[in-house]
């Protein structure tokens, strides 16, 4: 199972750059970590095991510090993005 993502700051219109990215295990244990590139990706973030995992985004947005989906990975690629603004922040699974 691999994961990627991609950070769009939807209110500027461009990728979120140096965004920090952390994904964890369902005991909570880190399994990887990464920062956004200048085009807002993080390609390879995990190559783990199947099960639930928190992804938590820490975006440059004056009101959210801190975005942290809950997610169920399976066998295969996921790609999860996240769109934020000052206004609001949206995910959703990717391909």
């Amino acid at each position: 199972m691999s994961l990627s993502t991609h950070v769009l700051d939807t209110e500027r219109g461009r990728p979120a750059a140096g965004v920090r990215v952390e994904l964890y295990d369902e005991a909570g244990a880190l399994v990887a970590d990464g920062v956004t590139d200048a085009d807002g990706r993080i390609r390879e973030l995990a190559d783990t095991a199947a099960g639930t995992y928190r992804i938590v985004f820490h975006p440059s947005s004056p009101f959210f510090k801190r975005v942290e989906l809950e997610i169920e990975l399976d066998e295969g690629h996921h790609h999860v993005p996240l769109l934020i603004s000052s206004y609001s922040c949206a995910s959703y699974r990717g391909s």
